[in-house]
Order: structure tokens, then C-alpha cells, then sequence
């Protein structure tokens, strides 16, 4: 099997209330290349307010491949930390499980391989007395799939991103020009 020394993919999964979209940005390489020292590097060097971790099913069960996840915002509330390593980074492991189950990741790579996985979570969550952490987890499972699925495919191709580059504006682009925003 060839090696996978680096793949990248994003992939944005929405559709619930708001606060709870899901954009994940992963990083997938070898634990032997520069996947895995980087890997290694960010687990040692901290960062307050961006704390990383592994994705885990629950204490003491980690995901594998391996898959670290570093939050996108500074992180200063112990609701929202509650809630992105919990229910989110639940969510993370298990849509790694589901990217080795639906085929990928090879099964037989989930030893070598790495995951880095840029978490957002919408700071939104923290007002929301009735967030429902099934739909929460539900989109981010969902999300991580794809971004993963996306990575191991190279998609967007550079060929499909040549004919559609006039055709595609950036969301928040849009709604400046709009003056929404």
C-alpha cells in the first residue's frame, strides 16, 4: 500500500439549530513523517485557551487512527470547554471510526496513521440553555467524515476548482457586499 504522507480536507456540515454547525479542517499522514511530528510537536507544546487533545470515545478509549483536536478559537468558558470535549470530540472519534468503516482510511493503516483535526464550535453554545447535544453530535460526526473522506479523495480536484472558481463566493464575502455583516 502507498504511503500517505499528506492529505488535507474541510468539509462544512450544518442543517441544525443555529450553534451547531461543524467545519472541520483535518491533516492525514504517516506517524512516520511530518503528520506525525507535528502530531507530536502540538500534544507537547500547549497553548492556553487551545488545548489539545485526542479524540476519544470516552476516558480511557482513544480513537484510532490517532486524532488530535485543536480548537479554532480560544476556548475561556468552562461550558463551552465542557462541551467541545465532550460531546464534540466524541463526536470527532466516531466520525473517524465511521471514515475506517466506510473505507477512507484503510483498516490497515489505522496504526500509522495521524490525524489533526481544527475543531470549531460555535461560541454561540454557550447562551443556549436547550442545546440538543444529539444534533450537535450528529453534525459533527457527520462533518468529520466528510472532511476525511474529502482529504483521502483530494476534492475539491484542481480541475473542478479551475471551471467553478467564478462560480463560487465565499459565504461571509457575500453578505459584506450585502452589507450583512
Amino acid at each position: 500500500m502507498d504511503r500517505i504522507i499528506m492529505r488535507t480536507g474541510e468539509a462544512l456540515s450544518a442543517g441544525g439549530p443555529p450553534g451547531t454547525a461543524a467545519e472541520p479542517e483535518v491533516i492525514i499522514g504517516e506517524l512516520d513523517g511530518p503528520v506525525g511530528t507535528a502530531l507530536a510537536t502540538l500534544t507537547g507544546d500547549q497553548v492556553a485557551g487551545h488545548t489539545r487533545v485526542f479524540a476519544l470515545m470516552n476516558t480511557n478509549v482513544m480513537v484510532r487512527p490517532v486524532t488530535l483536536c485543536v480548537s479554532k478559537v480560544s476556548v475561556t468558558n468552562s461550558r463551552y470547554t465542557s462541551i467541545l470535549m465532550g460531546t464534540v470530540q466524541f463526536a470527532i472519534a466516531n466520525g473517524v471510526l465511521d471514515a475506517v468503516r466506510a473505507g477512507y482510511i484503510p483498516k490497515e493503516k489505522a496504526n500509522d496513521l495521524g490525524i489533526i483535526c481544527s475543531v470549531w464550535l460555535a461560541p454561540s453554545v454557550i447562551k443556549d440553555d436547550n442545546l440538543d447535544h444529539k444534533i450537535l453530535f450528529d453534525i459533527h460526526r457527520k462533518g468529520m467524515t466528510e472532511a476525511i473522506r474529502k482529504a483521502m479523495a483530494n476534492e475539491p480536484s484542481i480541475d473542478w476548482l479551475l471551471e467553478n472558481q467564478d462560480k463560487v463566493v465565499h459565504k461571509y464575502y457575500q453578505l459584506g457586499l450585502d452589507g450583512k455583516i
